[in-house]
């Protein structure tokens, strides 16, 4: 299978232990794996009691098992700093204070949270040599969504940006009168360079997540997540990309025979409508189901990993990656 893996879902329909359990099945396979996190509040660092950040760290006690934590706020810091230099190595000093200013505005705007994770996930995959397999655990539904669609959108634009400043410079050359040197020329223009590295980086991206990535959806046997699930489906084909199947998580375990009392009845009225909530995934979604995974106990660690694991009928063998 692809070499890069992605759990995506509705918040709080268990991706992180999924996205785990997976990580900790390839390793067990023989596959140097690595799997990354981007969601702080339910972190590789409660799955496996082991502080993480973002840079790869190995699993106590589980061989060729990586993991890594990603903060979405340290990494839109870190990207709007990096724009922040790149564009002060290109602009006048009186235009600093300025550029400063925008970017202390962009910090909290709509899509800045998707654009600095996007470029960390396709760092991630760009620098994926030491691995067989890259796991992504990746935020609820609708931010992935958002941020699997930037290619598309960012490349476009990016396009659209370089036949400006080609225009633009183009405009420079021409206004250059006898010996006089233009003030800027098409070659060796560093703005221009830097717009042709982001459109190779928005390229590579488009590529890799159409031919080496695989897309897994994990929903709860409720009708909000059903509904989620199917509009994800459908906005994923729209983007030519398909999903390869679906885990079903914390269905109810049934009650024993001879148990009538109150919760009991409970529970098989709960057990009889995920039934048919499941029956209605099986018949009507085109993804097959690759897992129904019960409700534990206690909280999915250790052991109880592992368990969850051997549940998942995933392939684990990766193809390696055709565009890094």
């Amino acid at each position: 299978m692809e070499p890069f893996v992605f759990f995506g879902g509705k918040g709080g329909v268990g991706k992180t232990t999924v996205s785990c359990a997976y990580a900790l099945r390839c390793a067990r396979d023989g596959q140097r794996t690595l799997v990354v996190s981007t969601d702080p509040a339910h972190s590789v660092t409660d799955v496996f009691d082991q502080p993480f950040d973002d840079a790869p760290q190995s699993v106590e006690g589980i061989d060729g098992l990586d993991a890594m934590q990603i903060d979405p706020d340290e990494e839109v810091t870190r990207h709007l700093d990096e724009i922040r230099q790149d564009l002060s190595e290109q602009v006048s000093a009186s235009m600093v204070n300025e550029i400063n200013r925008q970017l202390e505005m962009a910090h909290g705007t709509p899509g800045a949270y998707e654009s600095a994770l996007f470029d960390r996930f396709v760092d991630v995959m760009r620098n994926a040599d030491p691995y067989d397999r890259v796991v992504f655990d990746t935020s609820p539904t609708g931010s992935t969504l958002r941020l699997l669609g930037l290619p598309d959108l960012l490349e476009s634009w990016i396009d659209r940006l370089m036949h400006k400043r080609r225009t633009s410079i183009d405009l420079f050359e021409k206004a250059a009168v006898g010996n006089n040197e233009p003030r800027r020329v098409m070659e060796g223009d560093p703005v221009l360079a830097r717009l042709q590295q982001r459109k190779a980086f928005f390229e590579f991206a488009d590529s890799a997540l159409h031919d080496d990535a695989a897309f897994f959806l994990v929903l709860n046997p409720d009708e909000l997540s059903l509904n989620e699930t199917e509009r994800a489906i459908a906005t994923l084909r729209e983007k030519d990309l398909t999903v390869r199947g679906l885990v079903a998580n914390k269905l109810t375990p049934s009650p024993d025979p001879d148990e009538d009392g109150r919760g009991a009845r409970y529970l098989r009225e709960r057990v009889e409508t995920e039934a048919e909530r499941l029956e209605t995934i099986r018949s009507e979604f085109d993804p097959p189901l690759v897992a129904e995974i019960g409700w534990r106990s206690a909280e999915v660690k250790g052991d109880l990993l592992a368990d969850v694991a051997d549940e998942l009928d995933i392939e684990t063998a990766a193809e390696p990656p055709t565009h890094v």
